[in-house]
């Protein structure tokens, strides 16, 4: 039996870090800053090696999820490694990249005139392990679509970020990750005029052998911050319907 045991643990080893998930060396966590949403997944290690699914319905989703993206490429391409941005529609003005520490110019954007040129871009940049990462905005994506992308991020380690527009077929891909973004007001620092930092609602909907939950994330200026969510202190009133504490 325990010959049986230590066999499928080791199965289970071998599928995860097929599937992006590395096991965290001791004393060398590979965290990315954001928080106990890495706790969601195995090992409390976010996948690189994998395809993260964004659902963006609204055009404030994808707006957000374009820059917790950023963020994300903050952390991804520190290296130095570009990254390769496709599209038919892309609203992401360049320029806007710099507030979350992503140098423009280290994205190669490529605007094109169909979804099946933007998969075929997508998927042979994914081969490319130069790149620290590839993102597609699609309509929509099968599931043989997606599991020829999770075959080109296994084999070069690139991360993917897919923006899809279709909820109705979100069951239909191989995605290790399905997050919706959705924005949230900002809370100005203590007196200081104009707007605060970027907040969003995180809502990690899917993790391969993971837990989903939802979270509240800011962008810090340099980097991810989370929002603890804190509990309402009860308040005590008096006979007289006085506030006494």
């Amino acid at each position: 039996m325990d010959a049986k045991k230590e066999l499928f643990q080791k199965l289970q080893q071998d599928i995860l870090l097929w599937q992006g998930f590395k096991p965290i060396a001791a004393g060398k966590a590979e965290r990315i800053g954001l928080g106990e949403i890495e706790d969601a997944f195995p090992g409390a290690v976010f996948p690189k090696k994998a395809i993260h699914e964004f659902i963006t319905i609204a055009p404030e989703q994808s707006a957000a999820s374009d820059g917790f993206i950023a963020g994300l490429l903050a952390v991804l391409m520190e290296n130095g490694a570009a990254c390769v941005w496709a599209s038919t529609s892309r609203h992401l003005f360049p320029a806007s990249l710099s507030h979350f520490n992503v140098e423009p110019d280290r994205i190669i954007f490529m605007d094109v005139q169909t979804e099946k040129e933007v998969l075929w871009i997508t998927e042979e940049a994914l081969k490319c392990e130069g790149l620290a990462a590839v993102v597609a905005e699609v309509g929509s994506l099968s599931l043989i679509e997606s599991r020829r992308l999770q075959l080109a991020v296994e084999a070069s380690g690139v991360t993917g970020f897919i923006l899809r527009k279709d909820e109705n077929k979100t069951a239909s891909t191989v995605a290790t990750a399905r997050w919706r973004i959705s924005p949230l007001p900002s809370v100005a620092e203590d007196g200081m005029p104009g707007l605060g930092f970027p907040r969003w609602q995180v809502e990690l909907l899917k993790v391969r052998n993971g837990n989903p939950g939802n979270f509240v994330l800011e962008w810090a200026g340099e980097k991810f911050e989370e929002i603890k969510k804190t509990k309402k202190q009860p308040i005590w009133v008096s006979a007289e319907g006085r506030q006494i504490g």
